[in-house]
């Protein structure tokens, strides 16, 4: 192909590749994905942006975000900041999304120059189109995940070693050592995986023209190690050694190498026979689901590897050959190849569901380039067996047969096998949306801070991913862990308080949770705290019971005055809690710590099956005869086990003539606000 059109085509490619990107990103990510390590690198570019390596929270405990080192007063990262920094360059063009469709572009337009290295012109089109067409690459670019940047850098290291490998030039030399420098730095083990057959190419150019291949190795060399230097002076600037990396201190054992993998509790004995297994499993999914035509475009690749077989392998078709083998064979060490799959024996489990085999990203390469070899020869192989009987216009018409009827096939199973991630990251979505629907509009008074729920433990962004703190903890929202309210109160005295929760349990893959709700939260201090509370009882209700828990007791009571036990008040005083009210005013006092959460618990007895209860939780801190509390978790419970988090009492939602209504105050003209 000539010059120009060839690049205008690649141009066309890559812009479509952006859009998509953009598209996927705004419209089936707008909450981000299942994947919540994407709120890591999202606050990890906003660290970049404000050239800051550690949060320092002003409060212990509560502000460790998801995968983030407690190391002292101090957290970081488990991961490094280079996909982090190109997302960031998306924020300073104008969204941080845009990063995403800068990164799909170029994937795009590399592919296609490093395939034309390697074979030619047309080969690199037909691979750079299998590529934007593969499920893998529409879901991985359209996430804040750092498997698509590094591939983006592998690609542009693989590009400039062989251009500089044609040409002689030294800069093209010295910008790929730059590349996969910043590779390493991102994934050094993907990094490793991808460049090792470049590294067995150098060696081999190096003993047949020592003197022509050393400057331009010299200078790929050079660049890349001082990449690995960065990592390294990185990892002591964070980690205080420059060996041990940010990941395993994080969790030790949660790295490469068969035996015991261990990661926050989940543990497993990755023997090789469990490894050969999931990896199979992994590959088959990449080459059936997540590749461009599903089993055809792989049945094309092997196509086109003995194509390039039968021609003869050259030392650069080597390359992409060698690729295909370390990147399969190397990921075998990794035992996060299993976990992507979640459980082995059930279809559909783990992460690879919704966002495919991303720890083999870089197989899009080499199993594209010998995709476009194939088809590019099938095509050949129809033209010179159609010449032999047909016109040079029915060889035309033959052609154009074969393309379409090869693109119809090609593009259903794409279709078919992109439906089922795209329609299960869909749903998630509108889980998602319904779910932080009460952050919409003006709901929250800013400046403000919101305690978060810990479905899986002490964590901010994890779950809840689309809410993650700035690096300075002082944006216009700040979210904290509610495990010291009060200390998180005082570190925030000028912010308004909210408290977020949820109805459901956290399964956003079965639309749960059901609901959410975002409730003011009052601070009130004073010798006494009075908790007012007028909850709903229908008129089935046969009997109302009362329990008020604390650390040092519980009384309870039963009251077949429904009516009036529909009214009960919560009196905090220094080392006593009493319930009051029409229907518990001869209630003895429950001692109380000084700082605890005081749970009362109204059950309302409509038969089996039909009872539900109430449940209050006032968290509560007492100094020096003074009571400090802040306005009660409300909750209201179909069964026991729903109550502890899953079952928030949402009143646009509750159930006809249920409802909770509660005021908090101090008690003889002491201070609230």
């Amino acid at each position: 192909m000539r010059d120009r059109p060839w690049r205008v085509v690649v141009a066309l490619l890559a812009l479509v590749g952006a859009v998509v990107a953009w598209l996927l990103a705004t419209r089936t990510f707008p909450y981000h994905s299942l994947n919540h390590d994407e709120a890591v690198y999202l606050q990890q570019a906003a660290m970049v942006l404000e050239g800051q390596l550690f949060v320092r929270p002003p409060v212990e405990g509560v502000f460790r975000p998801w995968f983030f080192v407690e190391d002292g007063d101090r957290l970081y990262p488990k991961y490094t900041p280079v996909p982090a920094a190109i997302f960031a360059l998306g924020e300073l063009a104008g969204g941080l999304r845009l990063a995403l469709a800068g990164i799909a572009s170029a994937i795009v337009a590399l592919a296609a120059l490093v395939v034309a290295e390697v074979f030619d012109r047309r080969a690199g089109l037909v691979a750079a189109a299998a590529v934007l067409c593969s499920p893998l690459f529409l879901i991985q670019t359209a996430v804040f995940l750092p498997y698509a940047p590094t591939a983006m850098l592998n690609l542009a290291f693989a590009y400039g070693y062989l251009r500089a490998d044609r040409t002689g030039d030294v800069r093209f030399a010295g910008a790929a050592g730059a590349a996969i420098g910043l590779a390493f730095f991102a994934r050094p083990y993907t990094a490793v995986l991808f460049a090792a057959p470049f590294v067995g190419h150098a060696c081999w150019t190096l003993r047949r023209d020592f003197g022509r291949a050393l400057p331009r190795q010299v200078a790929t060399a050079a660049l890349g190690l001082a990449g690995v230097g960065l990592t390294l002076a990185y990892n002591a600037a964070v980690t205080g050694s420059p060996l041990l990396f940010p990941y395993e201190a994080f969790a030790p054992l949660d790295g490469l190498g068969f035996g015991h993998r261990e990661i926050l509790g989940h543990a497993i004995e990755y023997t090789p026979e469990l490894a050969l297994r999931s990896n199979a499993l992994v590959l088959e999914a990449f080459l059936t689901k997540w590749f461009v035509g599903g089993a055809a475009g792989a049945g094309l690749a092997a196509v086109g590897f003995a194509v390039v077989v039968r021609r003869g392998l050259t030392p650069r078709t080597a390359i992409l050959a060698g690729q295909a083998l370390t990147i399969a064979v190397g990921n075998v060490y990794f035992w996060g190849n299993l976990n992507v799959l979640g459980d082995l024996d059930r279809a559909g489990d783990g992460l690879i569901a919704t966002h495919g085999p991303y720890y083999h990203f870089d197989l899009l390469l080499p199993v594209a380039a010998f995709a476009a070899v194939g088809a590019l020869a099938l095509v050949g192989v129809v033209r010179r067996r159609s010449a032999a009987f047909l016109s040079p216009r029915g060889v035309r018409a033959a052609l154009v047969a074969t393309v379409l009827v090869g693109a119809l096939v090609a593009g259903g199973a794409t279709s078919a096998n992109l439906a089922e991630p795209l329609e299960r990251n869909q749903e998630i979505t509108e889980t998602y949306e319904r779910v932080y629907a009460p952050f919409e509009g003006d709901a929250v008074e800013e400046p403000a801070l919101v305690f978060l729920p810990t479905p899986y433990g002490d964590w901010l962004a994890h779950p809840f991913q689309a809410l993650y703190n700035g690096p300075g903890l002082d944006g216009d929202r700040v979210y904290a862990l509610e495990g010291r309210p009060f200390d998180v109160a005082d570190a925030y005295p000028d912010r308004s308080l909210y408290r977020f929760a949820y109805r459901g349990s956290w399964a956003p893959w079965a639309n749960s949770p059901a609901g959410a709700r975002l409730q003011r939260v009052d601070r009130v201090e004073g010798e006494t705290i009075a908790v007012n509370a007028t909850v709903g009882v229908p008129e089935a209700a046969a009997s109302v019971t009362a329990t008020v828990r604390t650390d040092e007791g519980s009384e309870t009571w039963i009251s077949g005055d429904v009516a009036n036990a529909t009214d009960a008040r919560l009196l905090v005083s220094d080392g006593e809690v009493r319930l009051d009210g029409p229907a518990w005013s001869a209630t003895e006092p429950v001692p109380a710590g000084d700082r605890e959460d005081v749970m009362l618990t109204l059950f309302v007895d409509r038969g089996p099956g039909n009872s539900f209860s109430y449940r209050l939780e006032l968290p509560v801190e007492t100094d020096d005869g003074t009571v400090r509390a802040l306005t009660p978790r409300v909750e209201r419970c179909s069964g026991i086990r729903e109550c502890g988090g899953r079952a928030a009492y949402l009143p646009d939602s509750a159930p006809a003539g249920t409802f909770v209504r509660t005021r908090l105050a101090a008690v003889d003209g002491n201070r609230s606000r």
